[in-house]
């Protein structure tokens, strides 16, 4: 039986069933099957929206749950083009700028230099995709590759040395190291070679899950029962943080979390302040608390950290969100594969356009038999 696709700008009552009921989940910007991993649906930002930042998104009663983790990727590598890229580098530029006046207190120096590397490599990518000769195309596209691959390795020592110090920063070097592996992959999609777009996504997920890991791990602190603190209750639940643990290893449940945070729920009952002595800078530096004439003691660390840790966890959901999507940008190419069809035939799959709800921000592309995927991890 040969697949097909149908695009629609509403979500099937079966598919939000399944959503509902635990039946499916949703991975980054596919919707699978629990257990057996087989993908229902690939969503993808509609029009505008796809210009605009993910979590903005209004869905279908919640039941995919976007918007409850803000994230810099697109659901898509179809939505996610040269433009977009070079937009959200934009936007990782000006936050790092931001944080340039707090590092300076502790003598550190940001090199934002870089940056107009990767852009010029994103101004060569679309100049080679405009040009009408196919040598001059190829030619100005594999130039492009070459800067984005050291863009890459640039990023890749960057996110390390600011992983190794626990750094505010990593975050934003982490995702710029995700948009130059992303760019490359959109360059051999553009020339008609998914296979290769394939491998260096499946080795950018290597690359980029292993750091992401590291830093939810910085950010979850010495003791992560801290984020479930009296003080959090409506706004941090056990839920919420069993999602995180769920991501690192999708074995464990709400109980089997409880029970690793049994003894460290004690520790921060009998002494609350401690935990805060050991905090990175990713979270709270002491340049950062005023204090007596020595500094600030631990009770004003603490104080302060907990002021913070609501906006952490969106960080740490943030950043397994972003993991997610990167890797199912996988699945995507997978199905044009299984498909058949080229990556310029996927990118124009739309419903028509008289079928447009008001206010729908997404379209589903659902195949019609479920699509046996893999992701590597």
């Amino acid at each position: 039986m040969s697949l097909t696709v149908t695009a629609t700008f509403m979500l099937a009552d079966w598919i939000a069933k399944g959503l509902a009921d635990g039946t499916f989940e949703r991975a980054g910007g596919v919707v699978r099957e629990v257990g057996t991993g087989r993908i229902v649906t690939f969503l993808r930002e509609f029009g505008s929206t796809a210009a605009q930042l993910p979590q903005q998104l209004q869905m279908a009663k919640g039941v995919l749950m976007i918007g409850s983790a803000a994230s810099l990727l697109n659901l898509g590598v179809s939505v996610i083009g040269f433009a977009v890229i070079n937009q959200r580098l934009n936007e990782l530029e000006k936050r790092l700028k931001n944080a340039e006046e707090l590092l300076k207190k502790i003598d550190r120096k940001i090199d934002l230099g870089y940056y107009a590397n990767f852009r010029a490599a994103l101004d060569l990518a679309v100049s080679a995709f405009t040009m009408s000769k196919v040598e001059n195309r190829e030619r100005a596209a594999f130039a492009a590759i070459d800067r984005l691959l050291a863009a890459q390795h640039h990023y890749t020592a960057y996110t390390d040395s600011e992983l190794e110090q626990g750094s505010q920063i990593a975050d934003e070097y982490l995702l710029t190291l995700s948009l130059a592996y992303i760019a490359e992959a959109r360059c051999h999609l553009e020339l008609g070679e998914p296979d290769i777009a394939l491998n260096r996504f499946q080795e950018g997920a290597k690359v980029v899950r292993s750091r992401i890991h590291k830093y939810v791990e910085l950010l979850l602190t010495s003791n992560p029962a801290a984020y479930l603190q009296p003080q959090f209750k409506g706004q941090i639940d056990l839920r919420r943080l069993t999602r995180i643990y769920q991501w690192i290893d999708p074995a464990l449940d709400e109980n089997a979390v409880f029970e690793l945070q049994r003894e460290n729920l004690l520790k921060m009952a009998q002494d609350p302040d401690k935990w805060a002595e050991s905090l990175p800078a990713a979270i709270l530096s002491r340049v950062e608390v005023a204090g007596g004439w020595f500094g600030p003691n631990a009770g004003d660390l603490k104080r302060e950290a907990d002021k913070r840790l609501p906006e952490v966890l969106e960080v740490i959901e943030s950043m397994v969100e972003t993991n997610r999507r990167f890797e199912a940008y996988q699945a995507e190419i997978q199905a044009i594969a299984q498909l058949g069809i080229t990556f310029h035939d996927w990118l124009k799959l739309t419903p028509s356009i008289d079928s447009k709800p008001d206010g729908a921000e997404l379209m589903y592309i659902i195949p019609s038999q479920p699509l046996e995927l893999q992701f590597s991890v």
